[in-house]
């Protein structure tokens, strides 16, 4: 189950990438959810965790660069596909890691073989994977079978469906490694948004047991993460 946003302030255009992203859909068997946002701060205050980004880069406030910026620097490593009328960023979308840079008006067999890009992008980051060596071993731990991520003493130690791992380094170096399925719920801890089970309070409870705490200050934007997880599963 994909979910899919759209980041366009002209409400005509959007609509017509709507459009074409149901058909592009609908070609390829493939269900979705999809959201619409009219600026780039709608966007960023949704906190939404989606896997393919449709963006504008002239938007009113933040234009596109500086709002991908932002999801770039929270560890966001959505799929982004820029649709423009502004040749001028194309450089830009560079700096951001983006999947293509389209220009209005869309074609849609350019705009299909850019969708075609970022899905297969997409399930490709689905398989990434951290080598962790400790004295003289190398383990390969897939990101998805990641629980939760602890950092005590200097140490980081990771939980995961098949064991716990442990090696010396910093949560905030790791959180860039991973995917945006992750949220960092605590200075200490980064939780896997797909595993969480419930929240009591300031407490999280995670597959397989663990109980994790939730910064007051963080509390709710995990909500809404946590909503947004739970309606993306649903939908599946």
């Amino acid at each position: 189950m994909l979910t899919i946003a759209v980041c366009e302030d002209e409400t005509y255009f959007s609509a017509h990438i709507a459009r074409l992203v149901h058909r592009y859909l609908a070609s390829k068997k493939i269900k979705a959810s999809i959201s619409s946002y009219s600026n780039g701060e709608a966007l960023l205050a949704a906190a939404q965790n989606s896997d393919i980004l449709l963006m504008d880069v002239e938007l009113p406030g933040l234009n596109g660069m500086e709002v991908i910026g932002h999801l770039r620097e929270r560890g966001c490593r959505v799929e982004v596909i820029f649709i423009t009328a502004y040749e001028k960023y194309v450089f830009q979308a560079f700096d951001v890691d983006a999947v293509h840079y389209l220009l209005k008006p869309v074609e849609d067999e350019k705009f299909f073989s850019a969708m075609d890009k970022a899905v297969k992008r997409r399930e490709a980051s689905r398989e990434r994977f951290l080598l962790l060596t400790k004295n003289g071993l190398t383990t390969k731990i897939f990101i998805k079978d990641i629980l939760y991520c602890e950092v005590y003493d200097h140490k980081i130690f990771i939980e995961t469906l098949y064991g716990r791992f442990s090696y010396t380094g910093t949560l905030g170096s790791l959180e860039k490694q991973l995917s945006g399925d992750f949220f960092r719920c605590h200075r200490s801890y980064i939780v896997n948004m797909i595993h969480v089970l419930d929240r009591n309070g300031e407490i999280v409870t995670m597959a397989g047991g663990g109980r994790i705490f939730v910064s007051r200050r963080r509390r709710q934007e995990f909500e809404q993460r946590l909503l947004e997880m739970c309606r993306r599963e649903g939908m599946g």
